[in-house]
């Protein structure tokens, strides 16, 4: 059955067809919409970054080894479309993209429409850095978003970081996708 659009995939799509380099307009998900909207979510290391087009449109593509999976089909890697990327002399870039980097480690919402390509949801909302608290206990974190942001009724919000354990990040998806036992 079709999903039908959302308002961020919307945005999203306007933002693509904007064309590279104009600034992007969000609707900002909160945590419970992006695990209810994503199609999948992991935690994952980077393994490789390499570029594809589609019409005039570079993506960088990620390579992404899973560590855990809470949301999603299984398989051991998943493979990222982001909009922008470099090839040759020609670069691209889109306001609000997320950045990767080979060798991090992410907890990414991840979305995917008929094509099958995943990308992450609201852009850079849906990618967070995982990095160990003073206390050596991992936490996924990523910084307020500067691109201008609608909520649900369309009035202009600011972004805020977010931070969060990924053992409160496993509670909240088992309670919010109803898994028994905890995520695996």
């Amino acid at each position: 059955m079709p999903r039908p659009l959302t308002p961020a995939i919307l945005v999203l799509a306007g933002a693509l067809s904007a064309g590279p380099g104009r600034a992007a307009t969000l609707e900002r998900l909160s945590m419970d919409e992006m695990i209810q909207q994503s199609t999948e979510i992991v935690r994952g290391r980077v393994m490789t970054l390499g570029v594809s087009t589609k019409g005039s449109v570079l993506y960088t593509l990620a390579r992404v080894e899973v560590l855990e999976r809470w949301k999603g089909p299984s398989g051991r890697t998943v493979e990222i479309w982001i909009p922008g990327g470099r090839s040759g002399n020609l670069r691209q870039t889109f306001s609000g993209a997320p950045t990767l980097a080979v060798g991090g480690e992410y907890v990414l919402f991840l979305w995917a429409g008929s094509s099958g390509n995943r990308q992450v949801i609201g852009f850079s909302q849906g990618a967070f850095d995982v990095k160990l608290d003073a206390k050596g206990s991992p936490q996924m974190q990523r910084a307020a978003s500067s691109e201008a942001m609608l909520d649900e009724r369309g009035q202009q919000v600011e972004d805020v970081p977010v931070r969060m354990s990924l053992a409160e990040l496993r509670k909240r998806l088992k309670s919010a996708l109803g898994l028994a036992g905890g995520a695996e």
